[in-house]
């Protein structure tokens, strides 16, 4: 069994090389982490993280529905 293989994660590594959204998405994760670093914990940056895990579950479960 290979990761692939999974099923929820096989369609996301599917979908990760050809999808701009989703690529971007990945790449915004660490450039968030970073944000938050460096300002602090605060109410601006616990409502970025929360929108950030918002549309990044929406788009997967966007992801999952389409397909």
């Amino acid at each position: 069994m290979t990761v692939s293989d999974i099923p929820i994660v096989g369609d996301l590594l599917e979908s990760g090389a050809e999808d701009r959204v989703f690529d971007s998405l990945l790449l915004a994760g660490p450039v968030l982490i970073l944000v938050i670093a460096f300002l602090g914990r605060s109410t601006v940056t616990v409502g970025l993280a929360a929108a950030y895990v918002l549309f990044f579950v929406a788009y997967v479960l966007y992801l999952g529905v389409r397909r």
